[in-house]
């Protein structure tokens, strides 16, 4: 339930705080004063469209708070936590609303979105009014609120469930066709490429390690010509280590003729030698390591060649040459046990199609008895609230070849005002005031099913009195035992019934501005006011003698 409602500097409202029992609850006060103003402020609060102008003349920006008290199993509650806000106790709904026109909003102090703030004050609170017919404007709401009255909210869903599961099979039917008929169309190029793939076998990593060899052989070819150059110069004909090993073998002979003389010459001369018959074998060396094969050089490019081409004609990388072949084989094997995987999704399909309709089929029965059941009830309440030539009824169209996640049923509400008239959707045969009824009447026959758990009326009274409007009152009194109920009311009769009343008023502060004030009245001044309600701006001891017989005989 609203358990209270927090308003800063809308219109005319400064600040005001408000706290809401269980129960019925009206807000009376003279023409002006501003209970359009708390409704306009409550609707905001549940997701209204903002507007700049209802920021108070002079202020920057407006707030209203609104708190809701509600069970732990209230289905708001898992819409807000499958949109990752906090539900934990009392859910607190803060709007901002700019004079620039820009808006905030906050759920339990969590930044959210206008819309989900909309959605969840649609399962809180319900606003009815004389051109406020929202609850009776779509017939996804007539079926809802049928489906409600019969207890049949599980059926419902069982239907929808198998609905959507009816709407998957069909579609992994379809999907899997579609499968099966392209890869007919490309059953060649698949089995050649498959050929092909399966010819050239590519391995993961392939490439990169042919690339490695075979730049490692190229390096190696262009440096082998040097390398060999080397070794002719240094083991070949005209080598100069034989002619300088000569040389120093002569020298060493002649070196004990002359003492001393040569002995430099001849241990330079010696490491010259010692150092060339070290080239000589590096170089030897470095010809063997630089011998490669020609033919596993073009072995390597081949193959390297092939798997680049490949890739080129396929469209992939050559490191997805390998995936790509398992993507085809299976393309293949699809095609192959495609028929019989046609005949099983097929199969599937029109199993969950008979179930869903059988559903579908049983559902509907069981709307139409509920129907019936739904108008005796309404009709029951509608001679007390002046509608006793009316006749109220709930037209079910069903088409089983037009079965949707709802089931195979159109529901509308009809109603005949006069007899000899042609009964015709409620919306447009009923007037304001006759809507209105209407509505409370439909409200009462379902009591605390389909409904959110705060309903307001706004004035649903307006143009009725005398025995109507304490039938009105009566009913209220009644819907409030099972929901909260806040009603605005001009009705004496109304007023008289309420577990609280509040008194919404317009006067200036000390600056001479215009405010709105409201205030619960005791039983006194609750007297007072219904006096005035029954005499008009000059209350008479009449007129508070009959309030006080009005308190005194209400429930």
């Amino acid at each position: 339930m609203l358990s209270h409602l927090s308003i800063r500097d809308i219109v005319l409202i400064e600040r005001l705080d408000l706290g809401f029992e269980r129960g019925l609850s009206v807000l009376t006060g003279e023409t002006g004063a501003g209970k359009s103003i708390l409704l306009d402020s409550l609707s905001l609060a549940l997701g209204a469209r903002g507007d700049g102008g209802l920021v108070r003349q002079g202020c920057d920006r407006g707030q209203v708070t609104a708190a809701f008290d509600v069970p732990q199993d209230h289905p708001v509650r898992a819409l807000l936590r499958e949109n990752g806000l906090d539900d934990e106790g009392d859910l607190i709904f803060r709007r901002t609303q700019s004079a620039d026109g820009r808006t905030k909003v906050y759920i339990n102090d969590q930044p959210a979105s206008v819309a989900l703030m909309r959605q969840a004050g649609q399962m809180l609170v319900e606003i009815h009014g004389q051109h406020d017919d929202r609850a009776l404007v779509e017939p996804d709401a007539h079926r809802r609120l049928l489906d409600a009255f019969g207890g049949l909210q599980g059926d419902a869903a069982s239907v929808g469930s198998l609905h959507q599961g009816w709407r998957q099979a069909v579609k992994a039917a379809a999907e899997h066709r579609a499968r099966v008929e392209d890869a007919a169309r490309e059953a060649d190029y698949l089995r050649s490429s498959v050929e092909e793939l399966e010819t050239l076998s590519p391995i993961d990593g392939e490439e990169d390690e042919l690339a490695e060899r075979r730049a490692r052989m190229m390096k190696a070819e262009k440096i082998a010509t040097d390398i060999n150059e080397t070794n002719d110069i240094l083991s070949g004909q005209g080598a100069p280590l034989p002619m300088l090993s000569s040389l120093l073998r002569r020298l060493e002979r002649k070196a004990a003729e002359a003492p001393g003389l040569l002995d430099e010459v001849i241990e330079h001369l010696a490491a010259a030698v010692d150092r060339l018959s070290d080239a000589q074998t590096a170089a030897e060396a470095a010809m063997r390591a630089a011998e490669f094969d020609p033919d596993e050089l073009e072995s390597c490019e081949e193959r390297l060649f092939a798997l680049r081409a490949a890739s080129r004609k396929y469209n992939v990388p050559v490191s997805e040459l390998p995936a790509l072949a398992e993507r085809m084989v299976s393309a293949l094997a699809e095609l192959d046990a495609g028929e019989e995987k046609m005949a099983e999704l097929d199969a599937r399909a029109g199993e969950t199609e008979r179930a869903y309709r059988d559903a579908a089929q049983a559902l509907s029965q069981r709307r139409h008895e509920t129907a019936a059941v739904l108008a005796e009830a309404v009709m029951a309440e509608l001679p007390a609230l002046k509608l006793e030539r009316a006749v109220f009824s709930v037209d079910i169209k069903s088409d089983a070849e037009q079965g949707g996640a709802d089931g195979i049923d159109q529901v509308a509400f009809h109603v005949r005002t006069n007899p000899g008239t042609r009964p015709g959707p409620i919306l447009k045969v009923a007037s304001g005031g006759e809507l209105s009824r209407f509505l409370l009447a439909l409200k009462v026959a379902l009591a605390d099913r389909g409904s959110a758990p705060t309903l307001v009326f706004d004035e649903i009274d307006t143009g009725v009195g005398g025995a109507v409007a304490d039938a009105i009152g009566k009913r209220l009194k009644r819907l409030a035992a099972d929901v909260q109920v806040l009603s605005v009311t001009h009705a004496p009769q109304v007023a008289a019934r309420a577990s609280t009343h509040m008194l919404i008023a317009k006067g200036a502060d000390s600056g001479e501005t215009v405010t709105t004030r409201v205030s619960t009245m005791d039983s006194e001044s609750r007297q007072e006011e219904i006096a005035r309600m029954l005499a008009g701006a000059s209350v008479t001891d009449e007129a508070r003698a009959a309030a006080g017989r009005l308190l005194s005989e209400a429930p």
